[in-house]
């Protein structure tokens, strides 16, 4: 880029009132600039509900119809996390029922159960989930652990209460380590806590990514690159910079509001800077634009960019470290993370969050943020020389 591609005060107000005569003139700009954002943020605000799992509806296979088999049942209906919503005769029936997702797990009782615990032979309780889901089945899993646990001991202490044998003294002998939870920095096990505001910003990367090219490709797809880029009087960084910035301070406010709302309205534990958490916030929506500036860039054909960045947005929400480790991932994957904001701004996000960490945590991820704006600004020459090429104007 040559000394003359700097920004022209005249030139770039020129572009910016062209670019919001452009935004007002049609409702799809308002629609996927304000709109869909704050669906998304309404939606990842609201879809934890009070932030743990309950009422996960469930079966249960009665094949010995005692009084003990329907304590164990009544036991079963009382754990918050579950719903017994039905009852089988046999377990084909359930595991039926799990398979058309009628239900995500069941209790096994077999016959004889009864007697079986009461004169000391082996008595088994099943249970089966569906661990297709992980969430559902690590919930399910570790409910039904825990509520059927005393079951498991309440044989013995029957036959030792009758021997004489204190209560208290028989639990000391069967389980003679007791574990003590103490989850970090999200005793509540809720999650939202952990998941609604970097799963925003994941989705709000792919809105920014998709307007940000549609908003360049359209230029080009239409046929106004010429007068676009003549209005900027052929300077390719006054017309990007004038084109993008009114989105960009639209996406930085959805962002503070993101923030505001999952921190402020929502409660999630933050002991942080605000400034410098929105600070980040807005740096990590200009790498995002930058990246899909850079996209489109090599190759300008909105059509099948447009393709391309959908599928970088969603490998940016496999690879920003949310739901798995960064760390414990292939080698090649994990290096290929570098390469997408939204994993950047996520390991920032999760320092500030988990450790109360300042910019001296931050500033390898803030860095590595900048240089996305850079490689943008310097391909732009490229992007320039197509528009004023017109081959990929018939691209459909």
């Amino acid at each position: 880029m040559n000394n003359k591609e700097t920004i022209k005060p005249s030139a770039f107000r020129s572009v910016l009132f062209r670019e919001w005569q452009r935004m007002t003139s049609r409702r799809l700009y308002f629609g996927v600039c304000l709109v869909l954002p704050l669906f998304c943020l309404f939606f990842m605000a609201t879809i934890f509900g009070n932030g743990q799992m309950e009422n996960i509806p469930i079966g249960i296979v009665d094949q010995d119809n005692t009084a003990t088999s329907r304590n164990i049942t009544r036991r079963m209906e009382a754990v918050p996390t579950f719903k017994v919503t039905r009852h089988f005769v046999n377990e084909a029936a359930a595991r039926k029922a799990v398979q058309q997702k009628e239900i995500y797990g069941y209790l096994s009782i077999p016959p004889r159960f009864e007697q079986d615990a009461l004169t000391g032979k082996d008595a088994t309780l099943s249970y089966y989930y569906h661990y297709a889901l992980m969430s559902v089945g690590g919930e399910l899993m570790a409910a039904f652990e825990s509520s059927l646990a005393p079951v498991a001991l309440s044989p013995i202490l029957v036959e030792a209460v009758s021997l004489g044998v204190n209560e208290e003294q028989i639990v000391t002998f069967l389980m003679p380590v007791q574990a003590n939870d103490h989850p970090v920095y999200n005793p509540s096990l809720d999650y939202s806590v952990y998941l609604s505001q970097p799963f925003f910003f994941v989705l709000f990367q792919v809105l920014v990514l998709l307007i940000t090219v549609y908003i360049v490709g359209s230029e080009i797809k239409f046929r106004t690159a010429d007068g676009w880029l003549a209005t900027a009087q052929g300077n390719i960084v006054t017309a990007i910079v004038g084109k993008l910035l009114p989105y960009t301070v639209i996406f930085c406010i959805m962002g503070i509001l993101a923030n505001y709302v999952m921190f402020g309205v929502l409660h999630i534990p933050f002991q942080g800077s605000w400034l410098l958490l929105n600070g980040m916030t807005i740096l990590f929506i200009i790498s995002t634009q930058a990246l899909g500036l850079f996209i489109f860039s090599l190759f300008p054909a909105v059509a099948i960019i447009i393709s391309i960045v959908s599928m970088v947005g969603s490998l940016g929400a496999t690879l920003s470290g949310v739901t798995f480790p960064v760390l414990n991932m292939y080698p090649l994957v994990r290096d290929a993370s570098y390469l997408f904001p939204v994993r950047h701004y996520t390991e920032i996000t999760q320092t500030m969050l988990y450790s109360n960490g300042g910019y001296v945590h931050l500033w390898q991820s803030a860095v590595i943020l900048c240089i996305f704006p850079l490689l943008a600004l310097a391909i732009l020459p490229h992007l320039k020389r197509a528009i004023i090429s017109h081959k990929y104007e018939n691209i459909e």
